[in-house]
């Protein structure tokens, strides 16, 4: 799968942990920054990461921030994402299944990276469900 990841300098540890965690199990990825803990600004990080999705150029997104509200508020900004703050499995799995979410994004200062690992794993591998969801997702873009 073709994953697009990005974080602002809260984020930066985990960034650089789930791009090895997706390079072990065969993704092909793209770090969109930022390249180190130096405080910087999340949208420089957040659009370039929501436009690739967007796009169609990456399946899916990822993007870490200290709370996930920034990175999230930001990327759902544009039209053909799904952005959502997960901090448990489970969410990461009712974003997938019931809002086709393309994009998670990962509260690094809430959650520990055992945690972080986890909740990628699941948003990777869970599936939309469609069905009665389907529709309630065609009703979000406005």
């Amino acid at each position: 799968m073709k994953i697009a990841i990005g974080a602002d300098h809260a984020g930066f540890e985990y960034k650089e942990l789930l791009k090895k965690q997706l390079e072990q199990v065969g993704h092909a990825i793209k770090d969109f920054g930022t390249y180190s803990s130096e405080s910087v600004d999340y949208p420089d990080f957040a659009h370039p990461v929501a436009n690739a999705v967007e796009k169609n150029e990456f399946e899916l997104g990822v993007l870490i921030c200290g709370s996930g509200n920034g990175v999230a508020i930001t990327a759902n900004k544009h039209q053909g994402i799904r952005a959502a703050i997960c901090w448990t499995e489970e969410l990461a799995a009712l974003a997938r299944k019931h809002n086709n979410a393309n994009i998670v994004c990962i509260p690094a200062r809430f959650v520990s990276s055992h945690v972080a690992e986890k909740i990628l794993a699941t948003f990777l591998t869970t599936p939309f469900e469609g069905g009665r969801h389907e529709k309630r997702v065609g009703k979000i873009s406005c």
